[in-house]
């Protein structure tokens, strides 16, 4: 045994892992993570394409498909295009910082991984906790906007699944009759989700294959939307462009477009999902920056165009409803086309929830192998080279989830959730610049330190145009997850550090 092993062991005998923490700002090397990179038992089978068409599946979503009608019609009105742009220049500057990170720490985590090499572990349980709202509640808020579409195109074909079954509970569902009844339970929401689990425990290459498949269906469909219905888009529809405020903030006129920023923004998440998936990359240094940016960049063309026309050629008073492209469509007698819509629809969230589940089952993975989460978080399947008790879990939750809470509820929170951590990282960004200018960067965001406080700033404004209730329920949940950390999570984490350094020091 050498000498620096007696030292440890020593330490070993004063600091046992449950021994307290020497800091809160403890930080992991990059070279160990690229270490843990190195040895990582996740099967590396993503190209450029995977990756960015994993981006795109985790973008395109609820968010165009559900939330561009509510905001506009209760937020923005036609401006709500100028909404999108503000949601979209924040989420570059945020991908640029993110692409830097990834380039550079291709381990699985996002901007959890990346907090734990710049600002330490403390703001690293924080992100990940917080992450929870973004990846879990997301896939639930994706199968609640599914299930909405999935019960409209049964409906269409003669199929009538019991109301009570499609609304969470105590929601109030009318029927066609015009008489209503109380929700029980969602029911093809929590179902949807129990296959999408079955699928990500099965392995990454198959989900990978099929959204690729999924996401080149969705996003024809969107183009073809927009080519089918721009000659019918009427310039009264949108006028006044900014509706003027109706007396309080986020009723329309400016305060409206923030608000709107802020509920569309929930349309853009995703990108940062491909940074999850680092470590099953095959040439991450190269392939990360390309899905993060480029799925990006498409996603927010077709973003625009769809709301432009949509606004065109429907009022938009007219679109709080579940599928607003479908009356969209519907308004232009293009009527064989709405079907094709549902059906896109329902494919497309599909692939949504796949992507946001593997992002949120890769973070517990990279927490449990840090120590923040207990071991079962890691445990990989030993035929299929997954996570699959953190896939089962997590599955279960959000199915849950999905089947009890209303959709509105569930989108705030995860925008509010996504747009700290994206801060977070902009921020971590310029500390690392400076920490560690001598790193090596694939990948270096332009214009340091101006993008990432630009990205910090916009992403912020979009926090404060939330309503109050979604910052506090964001506070409670914070408070929650620092009480686990002190409880749990320091000391086992500490424990996992130490045996690792033991063992590395005695071989």
């Amino acid at each position: 045994m050498s000498s620096v092993s007696v030292v440890y062991k020593s330490l070993a005998t004063r600091h046992s892992p449950l021994a307290t923490p020497v800091s809160l700002f403890t930080r992991k090397s990059l070279a160990d993570l690229r270490q843990e990179s190195e040895r990582s038992l996740l099967l590396r089978s993503l190209g450029p394409l995977h990756l960015t068409a994993l981006g795109i599946g985790s973008i395109i979503g609820t968010g165009i498909f559900v939330f561009t009608g509510v905001a506009a019609s209760t937020a923005a009105g036609p401006a709500l295009v100028l909404s999108m742009i503000i949601s979209a220049v924040g989420c570059a500057f945020a991908g640029l910082c993110y692409a830097e990170f990834a380039a550079m720490v291709p381990v699985a985590g996002s901007a959890y991984t990346y907090a734990y090499a710049t600002v330490g572990e403390i703001f690293a349980w924080i992100i990940g906790w917080d992450l929870i709202l973004e990846y879990a509640l997301s896939a639930s808020t994706v199968a609640v906007g599914w299930s909405g579409y999935f019960v409209s195109f049964c409906r269409d074909l003669g199929l009538t699944i019991p109301p009570a079954l499609t609304a969470p509970r105590g929601a109030l569902v009318t029927l066609a009759n015009g008489s209503t009844v109380h929700g029980i339970f969602n029911l093809p929401a929590a179902l949807v989700v129990v296959l999408v689990s079955a699928l990500l425990v099965i392995g990454i290459r198959q989900s990978a294959g099929t959204n690729t498949v999924l996401v080149l269906i969705k996003s024809l469909v969107l183009v073809f939307f927009v080519a089918l219905a721009a000659s019918y888009v009427r310039r009264e529809n949108l006028t006044p462009f900014i509706p003027p405020n109706e007396g309080h903030f986020g009723a329309f006129g400016w305060s409206g477009v923030l608000r709107g920023a802020g509920i569309m923004f929930f349309a853009y998440i995703g990108f940062d999902a491909v940074s999850t998936a680092a470590q099953e990359a095959k040439n991450p240094q190269r392939d990360m920056p390309i899905g993060i940016l480029g799925s990006l960049a498409i996603c927010t063309v077709i973003y625009i165009a769809v709301a432009t026309v949509l606004l065109g050629i429907v009022s938009y008073k007219q679109l709080n409803v579940a599928d607003p492209l479908a009356v969209g469509i519907d308004a232009t007698g293009l009527r064989w086309f709405s079907p094709v819509i549902k059906i896109s629809a329902i494919f497309g969230l599909f692939s949504t929830m796949l992507v946001q589940m593997l992002a949120q089952t890769r973070i517990f993975y990279s927490m449990s192998r840090d120590g923040l989460l207990p071991p079962l978080f890691g445990a990989i399947h030993q035929r299929f080279r997954t996570p699959y008790l953190s896939t089962i879990i997590t599955g279960t939750i959000i199915s849950v989830a999905a089947g009890l809470l209303p959709i509105d509820l569930l989108g705030q929170l995860v925008s509010i959730g996504t747009l700290l951590a994206f801060v977070l990282v902009c921020i971590g960004v310029i500390l690392l610049r400076r920490t560690g200018p001598e790193l090596e960067r694939p990948f270096r965001t332009p214009w340091v330190p101006l993008v990432p406080i630009l990205g910090a700033v916009i992403c912020l404004a979009q926090m404060v145009g939330l309503p109050i209730q979604t910052w506090i329920r964001l506070l409670i949940w914070l408070t929650v997850g620092l009480v686990i950390y002190f409880a749990y999570s320091r000391r086992k984490a500490y424990g996992v550090r130490f045996a690792r350094l033991t063992t590395e020091t005695e071989s």
